[in-house]
């Protein structure tokens, strides 16, 4: 092979592994806004749950044991 074959050859996998990378880094760019929705998310539903369960918890009344 020549010497400017092999360079032809290096430049097209560069440009095709700077291709791929820009790729990659928008879906991780895609992921990320996906997990920060679903963290907001879940973080309303665990206030949502949270506000339920202090709604249905019964009152316990503060009442002396039988044997007082």
């Amino acid at each position: 092979m020549m010497p400017a074959d092999r360079l032809t050859t290096l430049e097209i996998r560069a440009a095709e592994q700077e291709n791929t990378i820009e790729e990659l880094s928008g879906q991780i760019a895609e992921q990320w806004t996906v997990i920060e929705r679903m963290q907001r998310k879940l973080d309303a539903l665990t206030d949502r749950f949270l506000a339920l369960e202090e709604q249905s918890a019964p009152e316990v009344p503060v009442t002396k044991p039988p044997h007082w």
